[in-house]
């Protein structure tokens, strides 16, 4: 059976608050060895690691602050994340309950930029922790390539690595963020739509190594699941897409795509 790895699943929010264990037994079915669960404001510090404790070494948590989320409180929602982090990587050193990358972080100019230098702001501050812990970054960003790398790139040898999640781009933006040594493009149910041209731009442009795969849930579900709740069990549809873009084998772009979570984030199929 394929075993892969869904690295981006919001497992702690609302929308599974009443299926989780069918959830999560759905994603095991499908082939799914681990999951990996990003923070997205205050409330996800004790969130995603209540998901993970009830899930230990198969769901991995992440700490961080969503730019959507940088609100007038941002500041204090950091030095809260900063001490879980600091806790946390205290207490759960040798643990499947380590944090194993900071974020869900970034930069968002798609619907405003009231906040922007806020999140300017926030987003260095946490590339700053990914740096000082060595622990990878999972990026979002939209509408803000070029702010996003004007505030990364004097980072950049030091960082250990991390995902510009859910990349939708064309091979021009695909390149610009490869030049960021040690990042890989997180390729979700986008991959999957009818109008998207990441089936032909991602092997034009980003070898295997730099991929892995996502679902983004419980949103962007792939087809023929569009416009319904997206789940973790659905990640193996982008998996086969992939597959056949890239003229390889299912079992080749889940062997790969695993090897590339491993390096990045230390994490293996269960």
């Amino acid at each position: 059976m394929l075993r892969f790895i869904d690295t981006h699943a919001h497992l702690d929010g609302e929308e599974f608050k009443d299926d989780l264990p069918e959830t999560i037994a759905r994603a095991q079915e499908a082939g799914v060895g681990a999951i990996l669960v990003p923070g997205i404001d205050h409330s996800s510090i004790a969130s995603v690691m209540e998901v993970c404790r009830n899930y230990p070494g198969y769901c991995y948590p992440m700490v961080g602050l969503q730019p959507e989320e940088v609100k007038e409180d941002w500041a204090d929602v950091l030095r809260f994340m900063r001490e879980a982090l600091d806790s946390n990587l205290q207490t759960e050193a040798a643990s499947p309950l380590k944090y194993i990358a900071i974020g869900e972080c970034g930069l968002d100019f798609y619907w405003s930029r009231e906040f922007e230098k806020e999140q300017l702001v926030a987003f260095e501050e946490q590339v700053k922790w990914s740096v000082e812990y060595q622990l990878p970054l999972m990026i979002h960003c939209r509408k803000a390539q070029n702010e996003m790398l004007h505030v990364m790139k004097p980072y950049a040898k030091e960082l250990p690595g991390g995902v510009f999640h859910c990349f939708t781009g064309n091979q021009k933006e695909a390149e610009a963020f490869l030049q960021m040594g040690r990042f890989c493009l997180g390729i979700g149910g986008v991959s999957t739509f009818k109008s998207s041209h990441l089936r032909e731009d991602l092997p034009a442009a980003v070898p295997l190594d730099r991929i892995v795969l996502e679902t983004d849930s419980p949103y962007m579900a792939p087809v023929p699941h569009r416009g319904k709740r997206n789940e973790s069990a659905f990640v193996g549809l982008v998996l086969q897409t992939l597959a056949q873009s890239y003229g390889v084998t299912p079992q080749e772009l889940a062997t790969q795509t695993n090897a590339n979570v491993k390096r990045l984030f230390g994490v293996e199929v269960g």
